[in-house]
């Protein structure tokens, strides 16, 4: 009996005899039989424990000390006394018509939490891509319930037939809810449709880049929600706009000073005030070439400062004075880059005073990246979107016991 306990201790399985172990060019291979126990007919449910016949049946188990590990199982079937039905013995860690543990399988799912690819599960479980696949297949995600903070980006995923799809995330519990096929209006509509009334109203912020489509759909579904602008897709406008001006200004140049601005255009982009004394010094010499680099580089460093203020108010009030500035600058592209701060004044001040970013957003979209380029992309929507929300699920279900 103490033998036994420590067998199955050793194997994690309950009620299996070992009978004998053979390993064969690096197959461990595990005979075993399951105890003898009264099982109730599945017809007539009459108790017996009456054999009727065995068979043997190798069953793919969990690795053991890094070999393929096969479980030889003597299977009983038993004869029912009262209607004759034959059937075979109730096995837990085997369900019907498999032929991989149910631990197995739980071990499968377990290591397509990472950005691995089917192939790659299946080269170190010694199963066959197909079944890697058919097994996850079984793996399903509900649409989610909104949160009181959703995020929405797109992300190129090349799949259904659409070169972007879209992400939605609650930023603030850095969870992952959904994934959808498109990005386009008539989709998001549908999509928010769905929900009901009191869950759209429980959205108080709206989080989103400079897209007008993902404002239009707030402005129509989410009518008590804030709209937040991404700080980094407004702060990079002026990046944008600067480079613009730089890259056109130093074709001027002569090919020397063409290299020198291009290898040094890391200097030019940092706020000044990051910058140590050497470097301030090699600015200003470039600076000194162009009036336009100069005056560009005036309106970047301005609209840079304005990240320094922590007051949201007085940020709000140095933006409009920037953009008021900026609007008749004569620099084509800080221009237009005004006009686009205007549009969207009020996302971007909301950003100020919530605090709230696609940081979290990003991140995930990065990590799908490489998810998709291990696969060498997906075609079946269905199974990376389960894909997807199965490498985010185990985030959530950490974020429940950290509350909990």
């Amino acid at each position: 009996m103490l033998y036994k306990h420590f067998t199955e201790k050793l194997l994690g399985l309950q009620g299996v005899n070992i009978t004998n172990v053979e390993e064969k060019e690096g197959i461990l291979k595990m005979f075993i039989k399951m105890d003898r126990k009264k099982h109730n007919c599945i017809c007539c449910g009459t108790a017996t424990d009456a054999v009727h016949d065995y068979r043997e049946q190798e069953i793919k188990d969990v690795s053991i000390s890094g070999k393929q590990t096969i479980l030889v199982l003597k299977k009983r079937r038993y004869r029912c006394p009262n209607c004759g039905k034959r059937f075979f013995e109730e096995i837990e860690f085997l369900p019907k018509y498999n032929r991989n543990t149910t631990r197995l399988v739980a071990h499968i799912i377990d290591k397509l939490r990472d950005e691995r690819s089917f192939t790659s599960v299946a080269r170190e479980v010694n199963l066959s891509v197909s079944t890697i696949i058919r097994i996850f297949d079984a793996v399903s995600y509900p649409k989610p319930e909104l949160p009181e903070t959703l995020s929405i980006d797109e992300f190129k995923g090349n799949t259904w037939g659409e070169k972007y799809q879209c992400i939605l995330t609650d930023p603030k519990n850095k969870v992952v809810l959904d994934i959808l096929p498109e990005r386009y209006k008539p989709y998001l509509n549908r999509y928010f449709k769905g929900f009901s009334r009191k869950q759209r109203d429980n959205v108080k912020f709206f989080v989103s880049d400079m897209w007008r489509t993902y404002a239009d759909v707030s402005d129509m579904w989410f009518k008590n929600a804030t709209q937040v602008i991404d700080k980094y897709h407004w702060i990079r406008q002026a990046i944008w706009a600067f480079e613009k001006i730089r890259k056109e200004e130093q074709t001027k140049l002569s090919p020397e000073l063409r290299k020198y601005f291009k290898r040094s255009k890391s200097l030019l982009i940092k706020r000044f005030s990051s910058l140590k004394e050497e470097q301030k010094q090699q600015v200003n010499v470039m600076l000194y070439y162009s009036v336009n680099i100069s005056r560009a580089y005036f309106y970047k460093e301005t609209f840079l400062e304005l990240l320094s203020l922590n007051d949201p108010k007085t940020a709000q009030k140095a933006l409009a004075e920037w953009i008021e500035d900026t609007e008749d600058c004569g620099l084509l592209p800080f221009e237009k880059c005004a006009e686009t701060m205007r549009n969207w004044y009020k996302g971007i001040v909301n950003s100020f005073s919530t605090g709230i970013t696609n940081g979290f957003t990003e991140g995930c979209n990065n990590k799908i990246k490489v998810l998709k380029r291990n696969a060498y992309g997906y075609r079946n929507f269905k199974r990376f979107r389960n894909r997807i929300l199965h490498i985010f699920s185990h985030q959530q279900l950490h974020n429940k016991q950290a509350v909990a």
